[in-house]
């Protein structure tokens, strides 16, 4: 145990630094660049989940609708292809964020949400999207003696508020179900996450795309957004694209509205898969049931297996840049890989001797309170949703309608809720805001080694309404 907690380096001694699932050779090849000018009813700008949930939910509403999608890089290419592949029913980041700061709408919040998972499952059906889609759960998991109280009265709260199908485990039902000794309890959402791979679930969605008349180009950033007679027009490196509405979905990446950047925060999240598990390594674990993990701490963990038995191990650093820089040689962090697998041995010792393969990094762009806010810009023809941090698998399928009710100017049961009329805090400008962030990186660690109590910082950010995760 001690050599291989002081040796973690021998495990990543032929890590490929490249994103697992975009490790592929089923990868589509690229669409060619916007060259010229281009007119269209409806212009996305980003092809992740969220400008291509929206492009094809357009389609499907009408689909005479001329729809033109730009993407930077290729679709898939950021976080949509280089997360954990949880893709979660919750619209808040979770039920116990959404309970804190929605608590009247708490209900119709989470059915929006089962809703809007099961809209997910039978588009992929419909549009034959093959992306291992496994409606597993997840368990949260207590690894101290405070989480198993928090964890305890949060699975009482949800009670309490007629929130079902979440199952309290104690320490032996948990560890029959995945075997760490790090492992004392457990809240398990049976039926709220699915499981999937997030860069066939982006290339499906691209396809469909395609399939439905969506015009599509790759390597075309959008450099400058400005209102052009009864629409819009945005600017590409080799052309314009003129529209009579637009959906922003850029996300972590500088919004064309500069008055929303400083609602984002960009910060970097990082993950390790393992080589293929054997039959005799997988069932040292249990884990006969796939679910999605994640520990309950401040700095958390995130690990699911793969539809091939890798381990896929994520999270625990949230790492900013001054001034909210975004740049490719950030994807990659070192001493985070050794740290995460570090932890990865303490957490199953019973693995010992296996390999990563894999691991890279990308941006998260994460808000204030956690969970997407949604609104227009240039008199009503702009539409966007962004601040989903890290849980936007799901949840970029209902901003993506958000945002087309929006453009529409109707009012339904998706832009009601306090939650999509309202914004969360923006951050403060540099440097304030990198002082702040370290305060707070620094102070949910102290928490996280003191029996989680707050100190005055994250009790005065708690007040305001402020925090800051992945």
């Amino acid at each position: 145990m001690a050599a291989r907690a002081m040796n973690p380096a021998r495990a990543l001694s032929d890590t490929t630094l490249r994103p697992y699932w975009l490790d592929d050779p089923g990868r589509p090849g690229p669409r060619p660049a916007l060259v010229g000018d281009e007119h269209c009813d409806l212009l996305v700008v980003g092809g992740g989940y969220s400008g291509l949930w929206t492009a094809l939910n357009a389609k499907e509403r009408d689909p005479g609708r001329d729809v033109v999608l730009i993407e930077a890089e290729e679709c898939g290419w950021a976080a949509s292809g280089r997360n954990g592949g949880f893709c979660a029913a919750s619209l808040t980041h979770g039920t116990g964020n959404g309970l804190a700061r929605w608590p009247d709408e708490i209900g119709l919040l989470e059915d929006l949400g089962r809703r809007n998972l099961d809209g997910i499952e039978a588009a992929l059906e419909r549009h034959g999207i093959d992306c291992d889609f496994e409606r597993t759960g997840e368990i949260e998991i207590a690894t101290a003696p405070h989480q198993v109280d928090e964890l305890r009265g949060t699975a009482e709260e949800f009670a309490a508020h007629g929130l079902t199908g979440h199952t309290y485990l104690d320490r032996d039902a948990l560890r029959a179900e995945v075997d760490s000794p790090t492992f004392l309890a457990g809240l398990w959402d049976r039926t709220g996450v699915a499981m999937l791979h997030p860069a066939k679930l982006a290339w499906g969605l691209r396809r469909a795309c395609l399939e439905l008349g969506v015009r599509l180009y790759e390597h075309t950033p959008g450099s400058e957004l400005s209102s052009r007679g009864a629409g819009v027009a945005v600017r590409t490196p080799y052309g314009r694209v003129f529209a009579r509405q637009a959906v922003l979905a850029t996300n972590a990446f500088p919004s064309l509205v500069k008055r929303l950047r400083p609602y984002i925060a960009p910060v970097y999240d990082y993950a390790l898969v393992t080589e293929p598990l054997t039959d005799g390594q997988l069932a040292a674990v249990g884990w006969r049931r796939r679910q999605g993990l994640s520990d309950y701490a401040n700095h958390f963990h995130y690990f699911r297996l793969t539809a091939d038995r890798r381990v896929l191990w994520g999270g625990y650093d949230v790492v900013y840049h001054y001034g909210g820089e975004i740049r490719a040689e950030y994807d990659h962090n070192p001493d985070t890989y050794r740290r995460l697998a570090e932890h990865f041995f303490h957490c199953f010792p019973q693995l010992e001797g296996v390999r990563f393969s894999h691991a890279w990094g990308g941006v998260i762009d994460t808000c204030s309170r956690f969970s997407a806010f949604f609104g227009t810009a240039h008199g009503g023809r702009v539409a966007y949703a962004l601040g989903y941090t890290g849980l936007g698998v799901g949840a970029t399928r209902f901003g993506a309608d958000v945002m087309l009710d929006l453009l529409a100017g109707e009012r339904t049961e998706r832009t009601a809720p306090e939650m999509v009329r309202t914004k969360p805090l923006p951050f403060p400008p540099e440097p304030v805001r990198s002082v702040g962030i370290g305060l707070t990186q620094w102070s949910m660690t102290r928490a996280d080694e003191n029996g989680g109590r707050r100190n005055l910082w994250l009790r005065a950010m708690d007040r305001v309404g402020l925090g800051f995760d992945s």
